[in-house]
């Protein structure tokens, strides 16, 4: 573990740290702002739109500049964005905010590089580790996201407006760690003239490639759905803006602290069976919440949620490695974050859309359709590799 993957985790740390305050404060705003209830979690779903978007973009600037100078112009777009954010709260307008989401997504798809980039910095033994480690470097955004919008929610004049601009502040930060990170040139523009190794619907009829898409997309589907949702289900139950934070945090915990070991166990148990022990912990997660609206209801039924993410997603990312060729990854890798993007797309609109018109019960129920999808396509991967 070199100096660089302990740089890209903390860049990882900075990025989640944005996603968490968005999570944490978009579908409030949104409630705010918006002219419906049911449209209260658009700038949500407005983030990862943007992110589904900008995929092909992001894929293109990586292979004709490299990591370094893609990441940090998805970076300037972040503070862009921060910026625009806060002046729609300023101004009072949702529509502003939704545009300021979408084009805050190009981060996103940028940020969700972050643990492909990790394989590339380590030796090829310690792929699995360095990944888990990067993905780790999500606890500084489990910790401060929470805290910096608790803490900057009445900072300005109109509330929120101060979250927006801190989160610019933490854009330019990042932008000096990875300025810090040195990464492999980019090939030269000879190289790119003619794409090689498979298309993309080759890909897709791979099995393991589509295991691993399918795990990525519906993991992080679920997770997106309960946890959009969750602040609006707290602010039914009159529970307080901290509460929702404190649950919140609980839960960015669960996503990454199993990043300290997700990758040892890969590497001692294998990537299907911790794929499986997430669909297991999602089904965990549902069972608590369908339990009761108390505090600790809300706060173990998340922590379980984002334990089942890590365990989901840092095996897919182990799984999407061995299913495509190192000439292939550009592509490979923008076809996996764009169909997690679409997925997280659908999923918050419907989030917002069922927990102010169905409640939080019926949304936790619809959860386990895309849950046992995910048990089923792994069972299938399994069972075909025995044969």
């Amino acid at each position: 573990m070199n100096k660089n993957l302990w740089l890209l985790a903390l860049c990882q740390g900075l990025f989640l740290t944005n996603n968490v305050v968005f999570i944490a404060i978009n579908g409030l705003v949104g409630l705010q702002l918006a002219p419906y209830g049911w449209m209260a979690t658009l700038p949500v779903m407005g983030y990862v739109v943007g992110g589904a978007l900008a995929t092909g973009l992001v894929a293109r600037t990586q292979q004709r500049w490299g990591r370094q100078v893609s990441f940090q112009i998805g970076l300037a777009v972040a503070l862009g964005s921060a910026l625009l954010g806060a002046l729609a709260v300023f101004s009072g307008s949702f529509w502003l905010l939704c545009a300021a989401t979408v084009v805050a997504g190009y981060y996103s798809a940028n940020g969700q590089l972050y643990r492909f980039a990790a394989a590339e910095l380590a030796a090829p033994p310690f792929r699995d580790k360095a990944i888990s480690l990067v993905l780790a470097g999500g606890l500084l955004g489990a910790v401060a996201g929470p805290n910096l919008a608790s803490h900057t929610r009445t900072l300005l004049s109109v509330p929120f407006a101060g979250a927006y601009v801190a989160l610019a502040g933490v854009a330019l930060l990042s932008m000096l760690c990875m300025a810090a990170i040195r990464f492999d040139a980019p090939p030269p523009r000879s190289a790119m003239a003619a794409p090689a190794g498979r298309s993309v619907g080759q890909l897709l009829r791979e099995p393991a490639f589509v295991v691993a898409t399918l795990g990525a997309a519906l993991g992080y589907g679920v997770m997106n759905l309960l946890m959009a949702a969750t602040p609006l289900a707290m602010q039914v139950c009159g529970y307080a803006f901290d509460d929702a934070a404190l649950v919140l945090e609980w839960h960015v915990i669960g996503m990454f602290a199993p990043g300290f070991f997700t990758g040892h166990l890969i590497q001692r148990l294998g990537v299907l069976p911790v794929m499986g022990a997430g669909v297991l912990l999602n089904l965990a997660c549902v069972a608590v919440a369908l339990m009761g609206v108390d505090l600790h209801h809300f706060g173990i039924a998340l922590f379980l949620l984002g334990v089942g993410w890590n365990f989901l997603f840092t095996g897919s990312t182990t799984l999407a490695l061995q299913a495509y060729r190192p000439e292939e990854k550009d592509r490979a890798q923008a076809a996996i974050n764009f169909f997690v993007f679409a997925t997280m797309a659908l999923t918050s609109f419907a989030s917002g859309a069922l927990v102010t018109t169905q409640g939080w019960t019926l949304l936790n129920y619809g959860s386990l359709a895309p849950i046992a999808l995910t048990g089923v396509a792994l069972l299938w991967l399994a069972l075909r590799r025995k044969a």
